[in-house]
Parts: structure tokens; sequence; C-alpha cells
């Protein structure tokens, strides 16, 4: 967290909230099948549990998008924390007391899937309400730091506290959630009216949610890609990691392999505010599908399992960018009130994917030799490379202007004298542009130029509505209509 973002206090607090959530989460995750092997010996009723959760959050995901759009976001993320840390205490409760079963574990993997398909699309609505602009860009691409950051010491310390105590990552985990409530609780999200809507009308919404995503062409098309290349990917990572047993690889160095996976997403994602102004979003996007074409193949030809984790940490590095770049300009092309089903039916696809991969990777390697199957996951992201190279949408996909921090930092030291003009995007948003710049796709001259206090004192005069168009439309449509 760098620059303007690490003084907003708002956001600090909601993603240091976050962070102690999602290790919770995932210590108690990668517990919870060993825990279930452990009380029952039965590896059918440990898949059942696990499955449980996903099933859950996959099922809930478009209605959650809905109810987000419709409800009070910041108490649907409350009620999350609070849901997940009774779920959790009360397993702990009952692991101590020698009563733990099957059917209480399964009731506790659903509340865990339902609360993590309700708040992914609740932070994400609300981020462009705590962040400006300019900054949501870091802000996306920090928050998919934690995120991995979560995941990696979270997988790390599960089997560790199991050791300790069949509670102890339990009771971790309720307290993480129970302390992410205490500070999400002081965040200061804007206001926004929310609609209590009949129930019956959810089914409306959330195919309103779906419409929207499928009609803008920017959003279809990178959610199209998204899909293909989890699908891909993760039928690729089951490949490589059968494949490392086959090969006699030993247990902790397939450990290493996925440590270094993440390692590569933390880092992946602290480059990504760098790389994402530097470089075009055509070529950020297009860049990690001819990466990944060019280095899948790799993983056939290779039987160190180090060496394979060095490959997994190249190919996770630039991946953070371009999600940056795409979610980034997905949360600001879509209204307020849209956001939630936006974030909800981009997690259900891209769900759905990561999901089939498994099943897809198992399937090639009980078909085909170890190395056909790898060079078969390769083969459908090359597929799918061609046309995205050849995209003209992804070629056009419009570039955010610099905050005036940025625009500062390109200025030569004591130049008193630069002059700026203003620019206008297709939503009627405003920014400082230095002036003969190359204006970014999207953006166009307003026909101002002068210094930056000049281009500013214009902005404030003629920016009187903040909402953008799209949503300014929306709401003059809905009260039209009542």
């Amino acid at each position: 967290m760098t620059g303007a973002l690490s003084r907003n206090h708002g956001y600090r607090l909601l993603w240091s909230s976050q962070a102690l959530s999602e290790f919770g989460f995932n210590a108690s995750m990668i517990a919870f099948p060993l825990l279930v092997l452990a009380v029952t010996g039965s590896a059918a009723a440990s898949g059942l549990v696990l499955g449980t959760a996903a099933v859950a959050r996959l099922a809930a995901g478009l209605p959650a998008g809905a109810l987000v759009d419709r409800s009070n976001r910041k108490r649907i993320m409350l009620g999350c924390e609070a849901a997940q840390a009774i779920a959790a205490a009360s397993l702990v409760a009952a692991l101590l007391g020698g009563v733990a079963s099957v059917p209480h574990m399964v009731v506790v993997a659903a509340v865990f899937g339902v609360a993590a398909a309700l708040f992914e699309p609740a932070e994400d609505s609300t981020l462009p309400t705590l962040v400006p602009a300019e900054q949501l860009s870091t802000a996306v691409a920090m928050n998919s730091a934690r995120s991995s950051l979560g995941q990696l010491a979270g997988t790390a310390a599960g089997g560790f506290l199991l050791a300790v105590g069949r509670f102890v990552p339990f009771a971790v985990d309720a307290l993480a959630h129970a302390a992410a409530f205490g500070t999400l609780s002081f965040v200061r999200v804007p206001q926004r009216e929310a609609r209590p809507e009949p129930a019956a009308r959810i089914g409306r919404e959330i195919a309103d949610g779906l419409r929207w995503v499928w009609g803008h062409r920017h959003i279809r098309v990178t959610v199209l890609c998204a899909v293909v290349l989890n699908l891909f990917f993760s039928a690729f990572y089951i490949v490589v990691i059968v494949l490392a047993q086959r090969w006699g690889v030993p247990s902790g160095q397939i450990g290493v392999m996925a440590a270094m996976l993440g390692a590569g997403g933390i880092l992946g994602a602290l480059l990504a505010p760098y790389l994402v102004r530097r470089l075009s979003p055509y070529l950020s996007i297009a860049g990690v599908f001819w990466a990944l074409t060019a280095l899948t193949p790799l993983a056939a030809f290779v039987h160190s399992g180090y060496l394979i984790g060095l490959l997994f940490a190249v190919m996770a590095l630039l991946p953070p960018t371009a999600n940056t770049t795409i979610m980034t300009e997905q949360l600001l092309l879509t209204p307020d009130g849209l956001r939630g089903r936006l974030t909800a039916a981009i997690g259900v696809a891209t769900g759905v994917a990561a999901t089939a991969g498994p099943v897809l990777g198992g399937a090639l390697v009980e078909l085909v030799s170890g190395g056909h199957a790898v060079l078969l996951c390769a083969a459908g992201i090359a597929a799918v490379t061609l046309p995205v190279t050849l995209s003209p949408t992804l070629r056009r996909f419009p570039r955010q202007p610099e905050s005036e921090d940025q625009l500062q930092q390109k200025e030569e030291p004591m130049d008193d004298d630069a002059r700026y003009e203003v620019l206008r995007n297709d939503e009627d948003q405003y920014s400082l542009w230095l002036a003969g710049q190359e204006v970014p796709a999207g953006w166009h001259r307003e026909g101002k130029e002068g210094t930056r206090e000049e281009c500013s004192a214009y902005v404030d005069q003629v920016w009187t509505d903040m909402r953008p168009r799209s949503l300014r439309e929306q709401m003059d449509s809905d009260a039209v209509a009542t």
C-alpha cells in the first residue's frame, strides 16, 4: 500500500480486516478435510464437507450479487464476518465436547461458502466508494496481494495448527473473523439507499445483471477470456501435481511448488500498480496469454520440483496486472446499483471454470501420457491466445488517466510552467492530463488548457454531478418508471 492510498483510513481498515479474515479462512479450509479424516476415517466424508463449501459458494453466487445491490453493503460484510466467527466457534465447542459430527461440519462449510459468496461482491462494490478513481487500480492490486498472502500464510499455518490440536485452526479462524468484524465496524462507507424489494423479484434482478454483463463488449470479452484461461490453467496445475507424484518428486518439494505459485502471485500483485501505469491494457492482457502459451509446455520436460516451482512463480507474475486492469475498468464502467451483480456473475463464471479444470486435468492424465496431457493444456491456452491477440475490443481497451500525484512525479523539479488540459470520458467523468501527451483510449479533450490550478477550477465548475452518466440515466429511468 503506497502513496495516497496508504493515507486512506477507510481502505486501510478494510484491507487489514480482510487480511485477518482470509488468513483464518484459509487456515481452517486446509484443516477441514484433515479434521474429517481424523474424526471419521472416511475420505468420502472429507470430500463431502470440502465440496459443500465450494458448491454453496457457487449456488449462492448470483443471488448474493442481487442482494448486495439492494441492501446495505457494510451490514452484509459485517454479517458475513459474524456468521463465520459463530460457525467456527460452534465447531470448536463441538470438538472440545467430543460431539463433532459430519452433518455439523457440512453446515459450517455451507456457512463459509455462502459468506464468501456474499462478501466478495459487497467488498468489490464498496471499493469505488472508498477510494478515488485514480487510486482504484492500486487498491484492486493490493486486494489481490492480500488474498494471495492470506492463502499462502493461512494454508501453511493450517496444517501446523491442526498438529497442535484438532480445534486450534478453527479457534484461530473464529478469533480472526471476530477481529475482522471489529475492525470492519470502524470503516465509514458512504451511505446508499437500500432497496427493500420483494423476494420474488430477485430472479428478475439477477437476469438484469447478467444482461448488463453480456451487453457490454469490454466486460463480455474479458469474462470469456478469464473463463477459458481458468479452465485450462487449473487443469494444467492438477496435471503437473499428478505428474510430480508419478516422477517421485518428494511431497516436500510439491509443497514448495504450490508455495512458489502463491509467492509469484504476491510479487505480481505488488508489481501490478507499476505495470498498469507502464503497459497498455491490451499488452497487459494479451501478454498473460502469450506468456502462459510459451511457459506451459516446459512443464512436460522438467522433472525437478524446485524448477517446476520456479516455473509456477514466473507464470504467476503477470496475471495480477491483467486482472487489475480489467477489474478497474469493469468497476468504473458499471453503475453502483449493478456492481454486486457484476462481481457475482464474474465470480460464478470463473468459479465454474476453476472447478471444471481439475476434472478436465484428471481426465487428461487418465486418457493420455503425462507429457501429452501438459501439451494438450498448453494447446488449449494457445487456441484462445490467437483470438485474444486479434481482438479489436481488447486492442481498444480504455486506459485510465493518471492521478494528479502521478502527473506531478512526471514533471521536472521546480517546473511551475507545466501545462495541463482537461479530459472527459464517455461516462462524463473528468481528469487532468499533461498537455501534449497522447490521450488514453476512451477519453476526449474538453478544449480547456492551462495551469493545474486553472484546469482544476474549470473541473470544479463543470463537474457538478459526480455520478457516472450510465448511473444517472438508470436512476432517471427508475424515477420515471415509478
